[in-house]
């Protein structure tokens, strides 16, 4: 059947009337079976799509199944629900049978289908383990304390990029807005490039005029958020042991380190890849000991694998976050960023 709760057997189809009252008294909202329950929702779902606010066509109209009993399948009442609601229910109707709504809704079922939802409701929640599914109202709890742990923030960079030391000027602040850590992830660009078949250095392939504008946004960039930035007189510069020292420091090192050589590079015009010079660095940034472990075998491997990894997760280019698995790609969408972990927020008190 459409509605898998009618193939239990009786008593605990009874029970689970009685189970989904309870919770419904729990929460003070009046829950009513409508009667020729289940009926087929595809036009309401077209119709919430349809409307300019999704949320609150949805929420109109699961009161009016579950709570008065409407018929969703009548576009009369779909179109009434929505008025009521001081949506335009007319055009919700009329636009849920366009190409462009039928086709989003059968794209958002073949997503939720390769995250693995196998009914509903579910939550997919963003963890410092990964994407985690939570299904039905009783774990909303659950959804709730995963929502209110810190997110672990992926950062791909190099410092031979001067978009990457600008996003590295900001994602301390970024991660103290939005209750994340930052996951400091080194790589090898030129290696990157390589194996996709990218210019080495992408701005030596720009026209004249475009390099010019480039260096004067770069500029821009800094300027607006107030941090230090002379282009390397060294550009392009050799990165390889900087970044094997980087991933030879512990998590702890790491921020202090990535902010001393993206500064050595960038603001003082340091030559990174000489030894002496990048031992005196760690030094400072309290990773002297990750210094002695550049040249290991397990360090050299590191990079590789880290490289490996950036590519299996389709980056290409630097600087690159994940939330989740959405990509977001340069120094110039630090703010989508902060606004989509901010959303996340936002769920997090309200659930």
């Amino acid at each position: 059947p459409d509605d898998p709760n009618l193939a239990k057997g009786p008593a605990k189809a009874r029970y689970g009337e009685i189970d989904l009252q309870r919770m419904a008294r729990e929460r003070g909202v009046t829950l009513r079976r409508p009667e020729h329950h289940p009926r087929r929702t595809v036009l309401a779902l077209r119709a919430a799509l349809a409307s300019s606010d999704l949320a609150l066509a949805s929420r109109a109209l699961f009161d009016a199944y579950w709570r008065d009993g409407r018929d969703l399948e009548d576009a009369a009442v779909v179109r009434g629900v929505l008025d009521a609601a001081g949506l335009d229910g007319a055009a919700a109707v009329e636009r849920a049978s366009d190409d462009g709504i039928k086709a989003d809704l059968r794209e958002r079922t073949e997503h939720a289908v390769k995250k693995g939802v196998f009914g509903v409701p579910s939550f997919l929640v963003n963890t410092a383990q990964g994407e985690e599914l939570f299904w039905g109202v009783d774990r909303r709890p659950h959804v709730a304390a995963a929502l209110q742990q810190p997110l672990s923030l992926p950062f791909y960079f190099d410092y031979s990029s001067p978009f990457a030391y600008l996003a590295s000027t900001q994602v301390r602040g970024l991660a103290a807005r939005t209750n994340v850590t930052i996951d400091y992830r080194p790589i090898l660009l030129g290696g990157l490039f390589k194996a996709l078949g990218t210019p080495n250095v992408p701005l030596f392939e720009m026209p004249e005029a475009k390099r010019v504008y480039v260096g004067q946004d770069l500029q821009r960039w800094a300027d607006r958020w107030g941090v230090p930035f002379r282009f390397s007189s060294r550009f392009p510069m050799n990165t390889v042991k900087a970044l094997r020292l980087t991933l030879a420091a512990d998590a702890r090192q790491r921020p202090a380190l990535v902010e001393a050589l993206f500064r050595a590079l960038w603001v003082d015009d340091r030559d990174i890849a000489d030894l002496s010079e990048l031992q005196r660095i760690a030094g400072s940034a309290g990773a002297g000991d990750a210094f002695l472990q550049i040249d290991s075998a397990p360090i050299k491997q590191a990079l590789f694998d880290a490289n490996d990894e950036a590519r299996a997760r389709n980056v290409f280019g630097v600087p690159t976050f994940f939330f989740g698995d959405e990509i977001f790609w340069g120094q110039d969408r630090l703010e989508t960023l902060e606004r989509a972990l901010l959303a996340r927020s936002t769920s997090t008190k309200n659930a």
